[in-house]
């Protein structure tokens, strides 16, 4: 028999919700507040905890924390999507609007259940195992925002909350998509991902919601939409941001009332469908300006998910890099490279505008064009000169310019705020030209020799005489 714990501060709304529960075969605790619940029982001991957003002292979702593993649903009579999205950003796993409705909060409370029961058979998998392996279909990390996302996808996975997620382009979206698929109830039915931005937009409407045979020139025969055959699973709308408006009110009437309709078609059809999007545009700021509908902005944004840039994940670029070489001579038919130490150090230099879809993409180039077992520097082809200069930049322009200083052929930084860019490159050149190569000037720079050519053109800056 499952246990729940009720953390309510009115009385006859306790009273009832327990009788309820009871009455469907729950064993039922109760508690006036989170400090009650907190010390008078143990948290752990329940399979779900049910609470009122607004109590006396600390707030409901302050359970969520306290009671770790056990899914806190969250009730609010305020019910307001703003309350609902602060919850679940919290951690909730589902939320009820008061005046609840019987049979509702009972179909909610029994799927829940149903998660945590099956969640709760492979407790014994590892994050890394739930999590994806970077062989090309799933995500790896052991850094501390890749951590944080693993939990997340853990989280959300248990539960049938519409998922927005946020990243630059690269950063593997639909992947993280498919592990909360994955690790959902809906593992076994379909998944089916579509890119909003590669599908025209006359044609968007009839592959969505599908059309009826005559609703327009070409449509010769019925055809099913993707949202249809995504029914009982899960859809992916990658790209979200490009939909037209026109789509985005059919999608909004979708999230709604769980019911689609053909083009051309005058009966809806109601289905099951978990809808996850993904964008790397900004949708709110979209929203504003009219580009984007505000009303199916917050029907989308119950649940965040932010994916971190590959540049801000550390040695996990290694550990991708890795997966990636491995996958690259397997796929070619080639032994087994490795990365020399200046390649590793690199990759961790290097800003990976295109994130992981650039790391992959240098990867395979590189296993093409080696001719030993190691994969250098020149092989990756990554221009890593123009960010050196970009990060001397950033640095002048927040005040911090540097001055080099040379000992022993080895080149230190000491702040001074008063030069730019060009007098501190001008400097540099200057005092160290005779003591150095061109080479090994561009060298300790962050340059290409011609971009040292050209500055020196640009700032008139002499060569030494030979």
């Amino acid at each position: 028999m499952s246990r729940i714990l009720i953390v309510e501060d009115e009385t006859i709304i306790r009273s009832a919700l327990r009788r309820l529960l009871e009455r469907n075969d729950y064993n039922v605790d109760d508690a006036a507040s989170v400090d009650e619940a907190s010390s008078k029982f143990n948290l752990n001991d329940y399979n779900l905890i049910i609470s009122d957003l607004r109590l006396p002292g600390a707030p409901g979702t302050d359970l969520i924390t306290l009671a770790k593993a056990t899914p806190v649903v969250i009730m609010t009579s305020y019910a307001s999507m703003r309350s609902a999205v602060d919850a679940m950003k919290l951690g909730a796993v589902d939320y009820i609007a008061k005046p609840f409705d019987h049979d509702e909060i009972l179909e909610t409370i029994a799927n829940i259940l149903k998660l945590r029961g099956e969640a709760d058979k492979t407790a014994a998998d590892t994050t890394e195992q739930k999590a994806p392996t970077g062989s090309g279909n799933q995500m790896v990390g052991t850094c501390q925002p890749m951590q944080n996302l693993f939990k997340r996808i853990e989280k959300v996975a248990r539960t049938d909350a519409t998922v927005l997620i946020q990243g630059e382009s690269g950063t593997g979206k639909e992947l993280a998509a498919r592990a909360i698929h994955q690790q959902s109830a809906r593992a076994n039915a379909p998944m089916i991902s579509v890119n909003c931005a590669s599908i025209p937009e006359s044609l968007i409407e009839s592959e969505l919601f599908g059309h009826e045979k005559g609703a327009f020139t070409g449509a010769d025969a019925t055809r099913n939409g993707l949202i249809e055959a995504a029914n009982g699973g899960t859809l992916f709308l990658d790209e979200i941001g490009e939909l037209p408006l026109e789509a985005q009110a059919r999608l909004l009437r979708f999230l709604q009332e769980s019911e689609i309709r053909r083009v051309g078609s005058v009966k809806s059809l109601t289905v099951d469908v978990r809808l996850i999007a993904a964008t790397h545009r900004n949708l709110k700021a979209l929203a504003k300006t009219g580009e984007f509908r505000e009303d199916l902005y917050y029907r989308l944004y119950v649940m965040e998910l932010q994916m971190p840039p590959l540049r801000q994940r550390g040695e996990d670029i290694i550990q991708i890099a890795q997966q990636f070489l491995k996958k690259s001579c397997e796929k070619m038919g080639s032994r087994l490279l490795k990365f020399s130490d200046d390649a590793c150090n690199t990759m961790l230099r290097y800003n990976w505008p295109g994130n992981v879809r650039e790391l992959q993409n240098a990867i395979e180039r590189a296993v093409i064009l080696a001719d030993d077992h190691t994969i250098t520097t020149d092989l990756l082809g990554l221009d890593i000169e123009p960010e050196s200069l970009a990060s001397l930049e950033s640095s002048f322009a927040s005040g911090s310019s540097l001055v080099a200083e040379t000992t022993d052929n080895k080149v230190e930084q000491r702040a001074d705020h008063n030069l730019s860019l060009d007098d501190y490159f001008q400097r540099f050149v200057l005092e160290n030209q005779n003591s150095m190569s061109e080479t090994v000037l561009a060298k300790k720079l962050g340059v290409s020799r011609k971009c040292l050519w050209e500055r020196r053109q640009k700032l008139g800056i002499p060569r030494k005489p030979k």
